[in-house]
């Protein structure tokens, strides 16, 4: 016994051009911001800038100065996935931090 499949018919897609003027804009990097806390010590913000971001020390102590005197400082910038992955590390090590788009 033979089975019978049956046929499929494709038909034409018709594809329309966009008839408004909207112009495609690139994302605007997003940056990561640690916030200044009342537990952590300033050696171990610090610490952890040059261990997550590679800073050097210098780098480092001013970032964490700047959290320790303005509350907060921007310590990474860049895709949306990576401002995540920043933020989920810094949140590891017991950090404050938030992503926003850059202003």
């Amino acid at each position: 016994m033979g089975c019978i499949e049956p046929t499929m018919q494709l038909a034409p897609t018709e594809v329309l051009d966009p008839t408004d003027d909207a112009v495609a804009e690139p994302d605007r990097p997003w940056v990561v911001i640690v916030w200044n806390d009342p537990i952590n010590l300033m050696s171990y913000v610090a610490w952890v800038f040059q261990k997550l971001f590679g800073y050097n020390r210098d780098k480092a102590h001013r970032l964490m100065l700047q959290v320790h005197h303005d509350g907060r400082a921007v310590v990474s910038n860049g895709s949306r996935e990576k401002a995540e992955l920043d933020v989920f590390r810094l949140h590891e090590h017991g950090l404050w931090a938030t992503m926003q788009h850059d202003e």
